[in-house]
């Protein structure tokens, strides 16, 4: 594992579009997440969960009601690397899982 380079940005942020690049920290990338209510929001979080605790790759999030902030970076290299990509396109595919629900 390596931090990604200036030359491997640009491919590597092509592959998660929605999601903003920040020079801070070494490199990171951050997202918000927006769902129906706060049962879909800690839904998508455990599934998150369930996939970051497999690949020991942990993100640094916050819930308030139905909005999950991420911000993803890998401590180890001070920076961002493909652990960070991996793991930022296996959210999407959650979140774009996640049926919508109605209010309760």
């Amino acid at each position: 594992m390596h931090k990604l380079t200036s030359a491997e940005l640009p491919a590597a942020l092509a592959q998660v579009p929605h999601w903003r690049y920040q020079d801070e920290r070494g490199g990171l990338i951050a997202r918000q997440f927006v769902f129906h209510d706060f049962v879909q929001a800690m839904g998508f979080m455990t599934q998150v969960a369930l996939v970051a605790e497999r690949s020991n790759h942990h993100p640094e999030w916050f819930n308030v009601y139905n909005r999950v902030e991420v911000v993803l970076t890998t401590h180890d290299v001070q920076g961002l690397s493909q652990r960070d990509i991996d793991l930022a396109q296996a959210m999407e595919r959650i979140a774009a899982a996640w049926p919508p629900q109605e209010p309760a």
